[in-house]
Protein backbone atom coordinates (compact mmCIF):
# COMPACT_ATOMS: atom_id res chain seq x y z
CA UNK A 1 0.00 0.00 0.00
CA UNK A 2 1.67 3.97 -0.73
CA UNK A 3 2.61 5.43 2.40
CA UNK A 4 -0.15 8.26 2.14
CA UNK A 5 -2.56 5.74 1.27
CA UNK A 6 -1.59 3.96 4.26
CA UNK A 7 -1.94 7.23 6.59
CA UNK A 8 -5.23 7.27 5.18
CA UNK A 9 -6.30 4.33 6.06
CA UNK A 10 -4.87 4.38 9.62
CA UNK A 11 -6.25 8.33 9.89
CA UNK A 12 -9.73 7.45 8.57
CA UNK A 13 -9.79 4.57 10.98
CA UNK A 14 -9.19 6.42 13.99
CA UNK A 15 -11.74 9.28 12.95
CA UNK A 16 -14.32 6.95 11.76
CA UNK A 17 -14.06 5.00 15.15
CA UNK A 18 -14.06 8.37 17.38
CA UNK A 19 -16.40 10.38 15.39
CA UNK A 20 -18.93 8.03 13.63
CA UNK A 21 -19.21 7.59 9.86
CA UNK A 22 -22.14 10.39 9.38
CA UNK A 23 -19.91 12.81 11.59
CA UNK A 24 -16.91 12.08 9.93
CA UNK A 25 -15.74 14.22 7.19
CA UNK A 26 -12.41 13.90 4.44
CA UNK A 27 -11.03 17.11 6.31
CA UNK A 28 -11.38 15.93 9.04
CA UNK A 29 -9.54 12.86 8.12
CA UNK A 30 -6.87 14.94 5.89
CA UNK A 31 -6.50 17.29 8.90
CA UNK A 32 -5.20 14.52 10.71
CA UNK A 33 -3.13 13.09 7.79
CA UNK A 34 -1.39 16.13 7.20
CA UNK A 35 -2.16 16.21 3.77
CA UNK A 36 -4.51 18.55 1.18
CA UNK A 37 -7.93 17.44 1.02
CA UNK A 38 -7.82 17.74 -2.60
CA UNK A 39 -4.84 14.80 -2.17
CA UNK A 40 -7.25 12.34 -0.13
CA UNK A 41 -9.21 12.44 -4.02
CA UNK A 42 -6.05 10.96 -5.52
CA UNK A 43 -6.41 7.75 -3.62
CA UNK A 44 -10.22 7.06 -3.01
CA UNK A 45 -13.07 8.65 -4.65
CA UNK A 46 -15.20 9.59 -1.40
CA UNK A 47 -15.21 9.05 2.58
CA UNK A 48 -17.97 6.05 1.62
CA UNK A 49 -15.01 3.77 -0.29
CA UNK A 50 -12.77 4.66 2.19
CA UNK A 51 -14.56 3.57 5.08
CA UNK A 52 -15.65 0.65 3.17
CA UNK A 53 -12.17 -0.41 2.76
CA UNK A 54 -11.87 0.20 6.03
CA UNK A 55 -14.82 -1.80 7.25
CA UNK A 56 -13.75 -4.83 5.44
CA UNK A 57 -10.30 -4.78 6.86
CA UNK A 58 -11.98 -4.66 10.32
CA UNK A 59 -14.46 -7.67 9.31
CA UNK A 60 -11.67 -9.39 8.12
CA UNK A 61 -9.39 -9.38 11.41
CA UNK A 62 -12.61 -9.71 13.39
CA UNK A 63 -13.09 -13.53 11.14
CA UNK A 64 -9.30 -14.34 11.53
CA UNK A 65 -9.89 -14.22 15.73
CA UNK A 66 -11.90 -17.23 15.34
CA UNK A 67 -9.21 -19.49 14.86
CA UNK A 68 -8.82 -20.57 18.38
CA UNK A 69 -12.52 -22.26 18.91
CA UNK A 70 -12.49 -25.72 18.96
CA UNK A 71 -14.18 -26.87 15.78
CA UNK A 72 -13.79 -30.15 16.36
CA UNK A 73 -15.85 -30.37 19.22
CA UNK A 74 -19.42 -30.46 20.02
CA UNK A 75 -20.78 -28.47 16.75
CA UNK A 76 -23.52 -26.89 18.66
CA UNK A 77 -21.01 -25.02 21.11
CA UNK A 78 -18.95 -24.29 18.31
CA UNK A 79 -21.30 -22.14 16.22
CA UNK A 80 -22.45 -20.86 19.25
CA UNK A 81 -19.28 -19.89 20.46
CA UNK A 82 -18.53 -18.07 16.92
CA UNK A 83 -21.72 -16.19 16.95
CA UNK A 84 -20.88 -14.75 20.46
CA UNK A 85 -17.47 -13.85 19.76
CA UNK A 86 -18.47 -12.23 16.60
CA UNK A 87 -21.30 -10.13 18.62
CA UNK A 88 -18.64 -9.32 21.23
CA UNK A 89 -16.56 -8.23 18.26
CA UNK A 90 -19.08 -6.18 16.46
CA UNK A 91 -19.96 -4.63 19.89
CA UNK A 92 -16.71 -3.62 20.83
CA UNK A 93 -15.23 -1.83 17.20
CA UNK A 94 -16.70 1.30 16.34
CA UNK A 95 -16.33 1.12 12.68
CA UNK A 96 -18.14 -3.02 13.25
CA UNK A 97 -20.85 -1.75 14.96
CA UNK A 98 -21.84 1.35 12.11
CA UNK A 99 -23.04 -1.77 9.51
CA UNK A 100 -25.96 -1.81 12.03
CA UNK A 101 -27.02 1.51 11.37
CA UNK A 102 -29.94 1.01 9.00
CA UNK A 103 -29.28 3.71 6.57
CA UNK A 104 -25.56 2.80 6.02
CA UNK A 105 -26.25 -0.59 6.10
CA UNK A 106 -28.64 -0.04 2.25
CA UNK A 107 -26.15 2.32 1.29
CA UNK A 108 -23.19 0.12 1.93
CA UNK A 109 -24.73 -3.07 0.55
CA UNK A 110 -25.62 -2.00 -2.63
CA UNK A 111 -21.53 -0.38 -2.75
CA UNK A 112 -20.14 -3.55 -1.67
CA UNK A 113 -22.56 -5.75 -3.97
CA UNK A 114 -21.65 -3.36 -6.67
CA UNK A 115 -17.81 -3.93 -5.83
CA UNK A 116 -18.40 -7.77 -6.39
CA UNK A 117 -17.12 -7.80 -2.22
CA UNK A 118 -20.16 -9.72 -0.90
CA UNK A 119 -19.33 -12.17 -3.39
CA UNK A 120 -15.83 -12.85 -2.30
CA UNK A 121 -16.92 -12.89 1.36
CA UNK A 122 -19.37 -15.51 1.06
CA UNK A 123 -17.25 -17.55 -1.02
CA UNK A 124 -14.73 -17.55 1.78
CA UNK A 125 -17.58 -18.00 4.05
CA UNK A 126 -18.78 -20.95 1.91
CA UNK A 127 -15.50 -22.65 1.73
CA UNK A 128 -14.55 -22.67 5.60
CA UNK A 129 -18.26 -23.66 6.69
CA UNK A 130 -18.42 -26.28 4.15
CA UNK A 131 -15.09 -27.79 5.32
CA UNK A 132 -16.90 -27.86 8.45
CA UNK A 133 -19.99 -29.48 8.03
CA UNK A 134 -18.18 -32.00 5.79
CA UNK A 135 -15.23 -32.80 9.09
CA UNK A 136 -19.04 -33.08 11.54
CA UNK A 137 -20.44 -35.43 9.39
CA UNK A 138 -17.31 -37.24 8.76
CA UNK A 139 -17.05 -37.75 12.26
CA UNK A 140 -20.75 -38.50 12.62
CA UNK A 141 -22.03 -35.05 14.47
CA UNK A 142 -23.92 -34.20 12.31
CA UNK A 143 -26.76 -35.44 10.11
CA UNK A 144 -25.62 -36.96 6.62
CA UNK A 145 -29.18 -37.22 4.96
CA UNK A 146 -29.24 -33.56 4.36
CA UNK A 147 -27.10 -32.10 1.71
CA UNK A 148 -24.16 -29.89 1.83
CA UNK A 149 -25.46 -26.86 0.29
CA UNK A 150 -28.92 -26.98 2.35
CA UNK A 151 -26.82 -26.70 5.33
CA UNK A 152 -25.33 -24.10 4.42
CA UNK A 153 -28.21 -22.58 3.17
CA UNK A 154 -29.75 -22.82 6.58
CA UNK A 155 -26.92 -21.76 8.56
CA UNK A 156 -26.50 -18.58 6.06
CA UNK A 157 -30.06 -17.58 6.93
CA UNK A 158 -29.85 -17.41 10.27
CA UNK A 159 -28.46 -13.74 10.24
CA UNK A 160 -30.76 -12.49 8.32
CA UNK A 161 -33.12 -12.27 10.93
CA UNK A 162 -30.62 -9.78 12.62
CA UNK A 163 -31.63 -7.37 9.28
CA UNK A 164 -35.30 -7.88 10.86
CA UNK A 165 -34.45 -6.80 14.14
CA UNK A 166 -37.09 -3.71 14.68
CA UNK A 167 -40.04 -5.22 13.34
CA UNK A 168 -39.42 -8.35 15.45
CA UNK A 169 -38.29 -6.56 18.52
CA UNK A 170 -35.14 -5.09 19.63
CA UNK A 171 -35.96 -6.19 23.16
CA UNK A 172 -35.29 -10.06 22.11
CA UNK A 173 -31.45 -9.38 20.72
CA UNK A 174 -29.22 -11.01 20.41
CA UNK A 175 -30.61 -13.35 22.57
CA UNK A 176 -32.86 -14.82 19.97
CA UNK A 177 -30.33 -15.11 17.63
CA UNK A 178 -28.15 -17.17 20.18
CA UNK A 179 -31.85 -19.44 20.87
CA UNK A 180 -32.21 -19.58 17.03
CA UNK A 181 -28.86 -21.10 15.92
CA UNK A 182 -28.84 -23.47 19.00
CA UNK A 183 -32.26 -25.30 18.00
CA UNK A 184 -30.76 -25.15 14.14
CA UNK A 185 -27.87 -26.99 15.46
CA UNK A 186 -29.78 -29.43 17.72
CA UNK A 187 -31.51 -30.16 14.72
CA UNK A 188 -28.54 -30.69 12.62
CA UNK A 189 -26.54 -32.59 15.13
CA UNK A 190 -29.66 -35.14 15.64
CA UNK A 191 -28.01 -37.93 13.80
CA UNK A 192 -31.22 -39.70 13.99
CA UNK A 193 -34.11 -37.77 12.69
CA UNK A 194 -37.66 -38.92 13.39
CA UNK A 195 -36.27 -42.09 15.59
CA UNK A 196 -38.87 -42.36 18.58
CA UNK A 197 -36.72 -42.82 21.77
CA UNK A 198 -37.18 -45.35 24.11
Amino acid sequence: MDDVKEILFRCGKRVFSEKGFKRTSVANITNLAGIAVGSFYKYYPSKDQLFLEIYLHENEQLKKSFVDVPLEEDPVCAILTILKQNDQGIRTNPILMEWYNKDLYKKFEKAFHAQGGMKNIEKQMNDSTRKLIQMWKSSGKLRTDLDDDLILALLHAIPYIDIHKEEIGMQYFPDLTYLLTEFVMRGLTDTHPGKESK
